[in-house]
C-alpha cells in the first residue's frame, strides 16, 4: 500500500468523468463505458477503505444527466440496481456504510427501493461511509436546504437572524459529514459540474486526464501523494510564506 497515513484524506470526493469517452475510443457503446466505470467504483472504494479514508463521496448521476438518451439513462438505472445489490455482503465484511444523497425520489421505484434497503442494512457499519450522489446537484441541494430552514422560520421554530453558515451546512444532504479534504476529477475537465458547491470551499483539487474506467490504485496513490505534499491554509498565511 503506497499511501502513508499523512497523505490520506479523511473525506475524499470524486467526479467520475470519462466513461463515454473511454467507450468511444474503443468503438463501444456508452453503456460499456458505464459498466467498466462501475467496476472501477468497486476497486477504488475498497482501495480507499484499505488506505484509511473514512468518507468517500462519488458523483454518480447529476440532475442534468436526465438530458441523456432514454436508453443510456435506463442502462444506468439498471447498473445501480445490480451493482448495489451484489455488494451487500462485501459492505458488511469491510464495514462499509452505504449512503445516497440527492433527489432519489425521482428514480424508478425498484431502484429507489434497493438503494434505501442497502442504506438501512448497512447503517451500523462504521469503517467507511460510501456516499453515492444520485440525481444530485449542488444547487438543488442548496435549494432543499434553504427550504428546510425556511419551513422552520415559518413554523416559528427559529428567527431568520439566527441562520448561520454552520446551520446552512447542517441542513444539506451531507450535514453530519465533514467537508471533503480532497476532490479528484478524472477525465481532465477543469470544472466542478455542480458538485458539492457549498462543501468544497477549502477542498484541495486534483485533476487527472485519466478517464474514470482507467483510474486505478496507483493513480489513487499518486493523487494522495500530491495531496499530502500540499500546505492547507484555509485562508491563513502558511508557514512557508511568513
Amino acid at each position: 500500500m503506497a499511501s502513508s497515513a499523512s497523505n490520506v484524506p479523511n473525506h475524499l470526493a470524486i467526479i467520475m468523468d470519462g466513461n463515454g469517452r473511454w467507450a468511444r475510443q474503443r468503438l463501444l457503446p456508452r453503456s460499456a463505458g458505464h459498466r467498466k466505470g462501475t467496476s472501477t467504483v468497486r476497486k477504488i472504494a475498497y482501495a480507499c477503505s484499505d488506505r484509511g479514508v473514512k468518507v468517500l463521496t462519488l458523483y454518480g448521476f447529476s440532475t442534468e444527466n436526465w438530458k441523456r438518451t432514454g436508453d443510456e439513462v435506463g442502462a444506468l438505472m439498471g447498473l445501480y440496481e445490480r451493482s448495489v445489490r451484489k455488494e451487500l455482503g462485501e459492505f458488511h465484511r469491510r464495514g462499509v456504510q452505504f449512503r445516497v444523497i440527492g433527489r432519489i425520489n425521482e428514480f424508478p421505484q425498484r431502484v429507489r427501493d434497493i438503494l434505501l434497503e442497502h442504506v438501512e442494512a448497512t447503517k451500523s457499519n462504521s469503517d467507511l461511509i460510501l456516499n453515492l450522489a444520485l440525481n444530485y446537484g449542488g444547487r438543488a441541494e442548496l435549494v432543499d436546504g434553504v427550504r428546510a430552514l425556511a419551513s422552520k422560520v415559518r413554523a416559528g421554530e427559529m428567527d431568520p437572524d439566527e441562520i448561520s453558515e454552520e446551520m446552512i451546512g447542517r441542513s444539506l444532504y451531507t450535514g453530519d459529514l465533514p467537508d471533503p479534504d480532497l476532490l479528484i476529477r478524472t477525465g481532465g475537465d477543469m470544472r466542478f459540474s455542480n458538485f458539492l458547491l457549498w462543501q468544497i470551499a477549502y477542498t484541495e483539487l486534483y485533476v487527472t486526464k485519466t478517464l474514470w474506467p482507467d483510474f486505478d490504485e496507483p493513480a489513487l496513490d499518486e493523487a494522495f501523494r500530491t495531496y499530502g505534499a500540499r500546505e492547507r491554509r484555509f485562508g491563513a498565511v502558511g508557514e512557508k510564506l511568513r
